[in-house]
This record gives structure tokens, sequence and C-alpha cells, in this order.
């Protein structure tokens, strides 16, 4: 299996061959989203996907590494991405704001990846009820592409691990505002003994990511995959590759986020330079954790993508103080990151084209 680890390579096989795939499956969710016979249920299941679409996108650049699994990772990954998009869009527009709720449409994703786990009412602490089996159906999505896998029983334990730290942050993210910080510390002390040293703010970044997930699902394809790389992935991006990649993408919605009064990890930081010397030390210390697993450079280029794909983003462009930023960890990411931002600025230009809208 040829996984390629130079940025054009990578592009070329992105656009080729992962992203139709990934459109092909987020425009089947969107059919299915029509089909809601709930209004609220419906509408939130459409907005997650048309505004957040490019997660999968995001995602399915590491169904790369299942080599001829392709399609059957990306179903997995746009799938279970899905799910997580459309419980943040129920979970940000509650009334309730009820933790036993989000609790409970958060044990939809814990039940994706346990195989043969029985589908539950994950509606039933809100008033909102028939979604016409939508997200059963992406529930089984999940489980049907995980029971054929050989080795799934090697990365259950680290799939449900990093899942349950996901679903905790989003209760605690998403309660009554004065609840949020208290809850988010209490839950960081919870765990600060086994973390390396860092503040219950940027622990809350390395929770809130899904790429270790689609990492070792995409590996457990391999016929020759063992515990040892199981170990090796989920140490590699949990915390420093997920936590890199969720403050970059808070970095970007600081200003819509104090507009929105949501809670933004970044705001956190002491000043802008504290949060520059923090975000500087993530992208070092998420490249030296990749150091030695299978298809180093290809994770290495991920890495570094990331930096450039979030920081061309158009809200970065049109901010003073944060394009200041963006050029500053662009650097830092070498011509990788570079060359990833300008095909970045490229693609959003091309999507904006008024034929390519209208196609």
């Amino acid at each position: 299996m040829t996984v390629p680890q130079h940025p054009i390579r990578l592009m070329k096989k992105v656009y080729r061959e992962v992203f139709p795939i990934v459109h092909f499956y987020i425009n089947y969710w969107r059919e299915q989203a029509e089909k809601i016979p709930n209004k609220e249920l419906k509408n939130q299941a459409i907005a997650s996907i048309d505004k957040k679409g490019f997660h999968c996108e995001g995602g399915g650049i590491l169904s790369i590494i299942s080599g001829p699994n392709l399609q059957q990772c990306i179903e997995f990954i746009v799938a279970y991405q899905t799910i997580s998009d459309y419980l943040d869009n129920l979970c940000d527009r509650s009334t309730s704001l009820d933790p036993v709720d989000f609790r409970m449409l958060h044990q939809s994703m814990l039940d994706a990846l346990t195989c043969g786990a029985p589908c539950k009412n994950y509606y039933q602490f809100r008033e909102e009820q028939d979604d016409g089996g939508y997200l059963h159906k992406l529930v089984q999505t999940c489980q049907n592409v995980l029971s054929d896998l050989e080795h799934y029983p090697v990365i259950s334990k680290y799939l449900l691990e990093l899942s349950s730290y996901y679903c905790d942050l989003q209760v605690h993210k998403h309660v009554k505002k004065e609840e949020r910080v208290p809850r988010l510390e209490n839950w960081f002390e919870q765990h600060k003994e086994n973390l390396p040293e860092m503040e219950w703010y940027e622990f809350s970044a390395c929770t809130g990511s899904t790429l270790g997930i689609f990492c070792l699902v995409a590996y457990a394809f391999h016929e020759d995959f063992e515990e040892k790389q199981a170990t090796q992935i989920r140490e590699s991006y949990f915390p420093y590759v997920q936590g890199l990649h969720i403050l970059l993408d808070y970095l970007i919605d600081q200003e819509e986020d104090e507009i929105g009064g949501d809670l933004n990890f970044c705001s956190y930081y002491d000043s802008e330079s504290v949060m520059m010397n923090r975000l500087e030390h993530f992208v070092e210390k998420a490249d030296h954790h990749l150091s030695g697993i299978p298809h180093e450079n290809f994770h290495k280029l991920i890495n570094r993508g990331l930096l450039g794909v979030y920081l061309s983003d158009d809200k970065v462009a049109s901010h003073k103080e944060l394009h200041k930023i963006a050029k500053r960890l662009i650097k830092l990411g070498g011509m990788t990151s570079y060359f990833f931002y300008v095909n970045g600025r490229a693609y959003r230009a091309f999507q904006k084209l008024p034929w390519k809208k209208s196609s």
C-alpha cells in the first residue's frame, strides 16, 4: 500500500479519490435528513451537514491509510462525523440545557463504536422525538463497518476511551453558562495526573476531536495490524494532534463565539503571546509524538497541513490580528503548511464561483 508522503501527491489523491466518495456519502445522509418527520430535528440535521460537511472532508483524508478499503472507511468516517455534527447542533440549539438529555444523545456515539449494541431512544429526554430512524441508521452504519474489521477487538477500548472524552466534553460545554467552566475544571482535575502539563481549556480542546478515532479505524483494515500499533496511534493523536486540531478551530472562531456568547477555549489564555507560545508548543509536541508511528511522514504531513487548512479560512484573512498569528504559525509549519495554506485559499475561492454553486 502506497501512502502519499508529499503534499502534491497527497492533494492529488484527496481530490481525485477521497473527496468524491466523501461527497457521495454526505449527499446520501442529506437525503436521509430531508425525510425526518420532526421539523426541528430535520432542520438541525440538514444545517449540520450543510455548514459542517468540511469536517467529513478533513476526516476523510485519514481513510487513505486504509488502502484498498477506502470506500468502507469513508462510509464510517462520514457517518460518525455526521452524528457528531448533528448532536452538536442539537445541543447548541437546546432550550433545556439539560445534561441528562445531552448525555443520552451522545450515548449514540458510544453505541456507534460498540458492535452489537442495541439502538436506544436517544431523544427520550427532549420534546422532539421522531427522526424517522435517522440517528439509528447512522449508528448502525458505523457498527456495520466495524463488525467487518478483523482487528476491531484491538482498537475498541481506544475508540471508546476517545469517544468517552468527546461525549463528556459535549455535555459539560453545553449546560447553563454559569456551570460550564466549573464542570470543565472539575473534569480536568479527574484526569490531570495522566496528562502532560496543560490547562483545563487545553485538555478540553484535546478531547474535542474525532481524528484519533478515524485513524485507528483506518489502520484496523490492515491484515498485519496489532496491539502495539493501536497504542502508538492513540498516544500519538491524543492529546497533541487532536489538541492542535481543535485549538486552531477555536482560534478562527473567537470573534464569532464572542458575539454568540459561546464557549471558546482560546479566549482563556492570559494574553495573545501566551496563546501563541502554547500553539507553537502543540505544533512541536504533535510532531514529536508522531515520530516512530507507521507512515510517520504522512501523519506529519497531515499535522502540518492542518495549520495551512485552518488558517486559510476566510475569517482569518479578514481579521488583522488573526492574520498576524496565522503568518507566524504557517512560518513555523514550513513549506508544507504554506502549501496547504495556498491550496486551501484556492479551494475556497473555487467553491465560491457562481457556476460552481449552481452545478
